[in-house]
Formats: structure tokens, C-alpha cells, sequence
């Protein structure tokens, strides 16, 4: 697919919004962020995954809140799913998990660290296949964005091998850009990132919040820290890039948050960040690029 071609086929579908806490709490903190951003964002052009983790498992400290676990955790994505009628995105983290994460969720996530294993690609693209779900791959901060097109390449693969398992989302498989280590406790964000990804013929997701943490740069270096404020400029940099869709964790307290609070969204501005995003989207929409690509372009 012509990166044009491939730019112009976003724009044209709905964009894709990924949020909620970065970690089961409990079942309350799920269902009560669920239905608010329902609340929020019913009614807006996207197509909007609520998101939370039944563990955590890179934790910065050994005493870092990791979660319920996947037993319990897939219960609670379950009633969240139930009770609101949102589609779920959760994470796993060994390959055995992918199958039992997919029979509920209906987007299964490699974390950034993950996302050269092997085992853990086929895992996640066999089962996102078999199910009919969705699947997106968090391109690691130590990788290049050209460096991605190795991730797809493992997915094709089973996609191949797995022709006969029909996936009804022809974008099935998303990437995200979280941003590259750049010194000690810091990630930047190529914006150039989004165009050259996106080349290789799959949607590229910005992660709006992870891009501004500071790994281990919490109080004592036990726990992550975070720029919030520069949330904004980073997103709306990333839209007018021609991202296809927005990664957010949110929490009602962020101050209160178990994991990621330094970097998480306030609950009651995703709405109107969202709704931002959406007329940076349209706006970009209706401006045709005056300097092509060249034809071997992300190569």
C-alpha cells in the first residue's frame, strides 16, 4: 500500500481512542471510569476501547501494584464489557496468555518491552486471528521506527499461515508509538515516526501518555515518573502527523493512581482532549501533501 494511499485510508475511518486506567485497581475504579468515558465520548466519530491492565508486570520496584492477575482481571474486563458495552483492550505478557486474554478482550496488546518476542508476536497475532479481534504491538522505545516493519513482517507470517481464521477488521493490526530512549529518564517522539510506520501498510496509534513519562524517575527512583503537562503538546503534534488513533490512560485521581498516576489524563478532561484531537484529524483530512514520498520510502 502507497503511503498516500495508506494516510488517506485513516483519515477516512474512524479514529481509534484507547483509554482507561493503566491498572485494575478494583472493580469499582473499572466500571466507574467505563461509563464515564461512554458518557464523555458516546456519540464522537471514533471507535473507542476501554483499556486497563490485569497486571503490571515491568514495574520499576519489586512492592510496585501490579494488579489482580489474569483470572480475575479478565472477570473484571468481562463485567466492564457487560455492563457498559464497551469493547476491551488489555495487555499480556507470556505467550500462553494470548488465548484466554482474546476470549474476552477484543484487542490484545504486546507491551513496548515485549515487542521483539518472537513467541509473543505469533502468540498474539494466532489468537487475535482465531477470534476475530484486534491486535496492536507497542514499538519499543529502543527501537527505530524502520525497525518496525520486522514486527509486521512476523505477523504476516501467521497471517498467512492463518488465512483460513478470517479477521472481519482490515485493520486488525495497529502499532503505537510510545517514543525513543533518548538520555537517561527521558523518551522523545519522531513525529516522522507516524508517516514511516504507517508506510508499511498498518495504522499508528500515538501513545499520549506514556510519551511523557520518566521511567525511575519517581520519588527515591522506585517508581515512574511523568510530565502531564506536555500531554497536549505531544498529541496535538502527533494528530497533525497523521496519527490514526490516541492511547490515553486516564484515572479519576491521578494523584491516587496505583501505576502511571504522574503521567495519566484526568478523568474529566478526556472529552474535551479527545474532541481536540478529532479537529486536528479533520483539519489535517483536507490538506493534501505537496512533497511526495519517494517510492522506497520507510525502506
Amino acid at each position: 500500500m502507497g503511503l498516500l494511499n495508506a494516510m488517506q485510508q485513516g483519515f477516512d475511518s474512524a479514529m481509534t481512542v484507547i483509554a482507561g486506567p493503566c491498572v485494575i485497581e478494583d472493580e469499582a475504579l473499572v466500571l466507574e471510569t467505563a461509563k464515564e468515558l461512554k458518557h464523555q465520548l458516546g456519540g464522537l466519530p471514533i471507535k473507542l476501547y476501554f483499556k486497563s491492565s490485569f497486571d503490571k508486570a515491568n514495574r520499576t520496584s519489586i512492592h510496585g501494584f501490579r494488579g489482580p492477575g489474569l483470572e480475575e482481571g479478565l472477570k473484571l474486563l468481562a463485567r466492564v464489557k457487560a455492563e457498559t458495552g464497551l469493547p476491551i483492550l488489555t495487555d499480556f505478557h507470556t505467550p500462553d496468555q494470548a488465548d484466554p486474554v482474546a476470549q474476552v478482550a477484543d484487542y490484545l496488546q504486546i507491551p513496548a518491552f515485549l515487542c521483539r518476542q518472537t513467541d509473543m508476536v505469533i502468540a498474539g497475532a494466532r489468537a487475535a486471528l482465531q477470534h476475530g479481534r484486534r491486535l496492536n504491538v507497542k514499538k519499543g522505545q529502543f527501537l527505530a521506527p524502520w525497525d518496525a516493519k520486522n514486527i509486521i513482517s512476523k505477523v504476516r507470517e501467521v497471517e498467512a499461515t492463518y488465512l483460513h481464521a478470517h479477521n472481519p477488521n482490515p485493520d486488525w493490526l495497529t502499532l503505537t508509538e510510545r517514543g525513543a530512549s533518548f538520555g537517561y529518564n527521558t523518551l522523545m517522539v519522531d513525529m516522522t515516526s507516524f508517516p514511516i510506520m504507517q508506510s508499511y501498510g498498518v495504522p499508528v496509534i500515538h501513545d499520549a501518555t506514556h510519551s511523557v513519562q520518566r521511567p525511575g524517575a519517581g520519588s527515591g527512583g522506585s517508581s515512574t515518573g511523568g510530565r502531564r503537562e506536555f500531554i497536549e503538546t505531544l498529541s496535538r503534534s502527533a494528530m497533525a502527523a497523521g496519527a490514526d488513533g490516541i492511547f490515553l490512560e486516564c484515572h479519576p485521581d491521578p494523584s491516587k493512581a496505583k501505576s502511571d498516576g504522574p503521567n495519566a489524563m484526568p478523568l474529566d478532561l478526556v472529552g474535551p482532549f479527545i474532541k481536540q484531537m478529532l479537529l486536528i484529524r479533520e483539519t489535517m483530512a483536507g490538506m493534501p501533501r505537496l512533497l511526495p514520498f519517494p517510492e522506497n520510502f520507510g525502506a
